[in-house]
C-alpha cells in the first residue's frame, strides 16, 4: 500500500493553501471537527481498507491498492 500526493501540483498547492487557512482542517468540508482534520477520518478508514484504491475527498492524497 502506498499513499501519495496528487500528481497535479497546482491542485496540491490550492488544497495546501486551504488547509493552512483553515488551520489543518479539510478545506472541502464546512465543519471544523476532528473527523475533518487532515488526513480526515474518512480517508484513514479508506486507507485501512485493503480493497480501496483512489483519492481522498479533496483529492490531495491517493491510495494505491495493495498488489497481491
Amino acid at each position: 500500500m502506498a499513499v501519495r500526493l496528487n500528481n497535479d501540483k497546482e491542485l496540491v498547492a490550492q488544497i495546501r493553501k486551504g488547509l493552512k487557512e483553515k488551520g489543518g482542517y479539510c478545506p472541502c468540508r464546512l465543519e471544523k471537527t476532528e473527523e475533518n482534520r487532515c488526513i480526515c477520518k474518512e480517508f484513514r478508514e479508506q486507507i485501512a481498507d485493503p480493497d480501496f484504491e483512489g483519492y481522498c475527498h479533496c483529492m490531495l492524497y491517493y491510495k494505491e491498492k495493495e498488489e497481491k
